[in-house]
This record gives structure tokens, C-alpha cells and sequence, in this order.
């Protein structure tokens, strides 16, 4: 198993990674590339250097955002922690289904610091 943590808000990718409501996280069969569960974990206060913690607390495996800071995904690196940047603001569901059929769309990061 595998999990996939997606900011989102209202069930959506949340382009601004640190600015969402919440992180839907995905527990994904790996060998069948199907969704088995999904939980929605309540997004902190932005505090730099917190989600990494949490998120690698959780047992998250990869984050798939739309944009993040490049000290951000160092710290996720840090934590063994896969970052997806550049994915476009669909379904969170969706977004997973995509990444792991490998047809995600992805395009520029959308943070710039």
C-alpha cells in the first residue's frame, strides 16, 4: 500500500499547497493501481516546516500539488516524501487516478517561492 496526500478544498486540488482546507489522503494498492480508502485530515495553521512533520507522521508517501516552494519539497525530500508539483485543480480523486495510470497532466509549478 501507498499513500497519496492531495491538498484540496471542497474535494478539489488546492492549487496553493500551504493555503488549503484540508489533505484527502489515498491508500492505494500499488500492484492493482486502485484507490482502497480515502481519509480527509484537517489542514493546520500555515506554519513552515509543520506539514512535512504531519504529513510524514501519517505515513504519507507522496504529495501531489500544484505548486509548492522549493524549501517546502526539500523538506519533504528530507522525510522520504515524493513531491508531484505542477497538477491541475480536478477532483482529488481524479488526480490520484491519473498519477497512477501515469497520464497526469502536469505543468508548471504554480509557487514561486
Amino acid at each position: 500500500m501507498m499513500k497519496i496526500a492531495v491538498p484540496t478544498s471542497n474535494g478539489v486540488l488546492d492549487p496553493h499547497f500551504g493555503h488549503c482546507q484540508a489533505f484527502t489522503i489515498f491508500e492505494v494498492d500499488i500492484e492493482q493501481s486502485k484507490i482502497q480508502n480515502s481519509s480527509l485530515l484537517q489542514a493546520p495553521p500555515h506554519e513552515p516546516g509543520l506539514l512535512p512533520k504531519l504529513l510524514s507522521e501519517k505515513g504519507v508517501d507522496v504529495v501531489i500539488a500544484g505548486g509548492m516552494g522549493m524549501h517546502a519539497q526539500q523538506l519533504f525530500s528530507q522525510r522520504g516524501i515524493t513531491v508531484i508539483v505542477g497538477a491541475p485543480a480536478i477532483d482529488a480523486t481524479e488526480v490520484v487516478e491519473q498519477y497512477m495510470a501515469g497520464t497526469l497532466d502536469r505543468q508548471d509549478n504554480m509557487c514561486d517561492h
